[in-house]
């Protein structure tokens, strides 16, 4: 596999090595002593997968603390946009992002560690999203930051017209008015 480093430290692309013939292709899509190796161990103890529509945003998410998530991601049919924004107080990225399209062709996923609020855009008729968490969902835990808030400077590459939003998803706070709790010394990756 390839890792890509990103503008954020702990923020990164891979790329797997991908096999093609006549049948088809194959790849593999995790080996954790490769993952450990290359970008940093990590135990990762749920997958979840969600199908979603044209124009469906999800996110901005994160699990507030003790149940933190670092989070790998990726397309298994269809496109996406995909966003991590660093919300570690005193970072000094906090605020920016990193996006990147993840689809079922360039077979791409995105490592975003603990820290960060995490969401997607869908940019085909479906998409079927796939991510591995180090932690445990605890809903009690559940946080976020408005995906509409435009000082994040994010292109979701949707109309405003087109986004079709959880009503969860239409309640976060702008960044400017969330009170994170995570800092910069975060163990990302515990």
């Amino acid at each position: 596999m390839n890792v890509i480093k990103t503008d954020i430290d702990g923020v990164v692309i891979i790329e797997p090595r991908i096999f093609n013939d006549a049948r088809g292709y194959f790849f593999e899509s995790y080996s954790k002593k490769e993952f450990d190796e290359k970008v940093r161990p990590v135990d990762f103890v749920q997958d979840n997968e969600s199908m979603s529509t044209r124009g469906v945003m999800r996110g901005l998410h994160f699990q507030r603390p003790p149940f933190t998530q670092s989070k790998l991601v990726r397309c298994v049919k269809g496109r996406v946009l995909d966003v991590a924004v660093d919300i570690r107080k005193g970072s000094p990225t906090f605020g920016k992002h990193v996006a990147v399209e993840l689809s079922e062709d360039n077979h791409r996923q995105f490592f975003v560690p603990r820290g960060f609020a995490h969401g997607f855009a869908v940019l085909s008729d479906v998409a079927v999203f796939q991510y591995k968490c180090d932690n445990y969902y605890h809903p009690e835990a559940d946080g976020g930051i408005s995906i509409a808030d435009d000082s994040l400077g994010i292109d979701w590459m949707i109309n405003a017209e087109e986004a079709i939003l959880s009503e969860k998803d239409t309640k976060h706070p702008l960044l400017k008015d969330f009170d994170t709790p995570f800092d910069i010394n975060v163990d990302l990756y515990e």
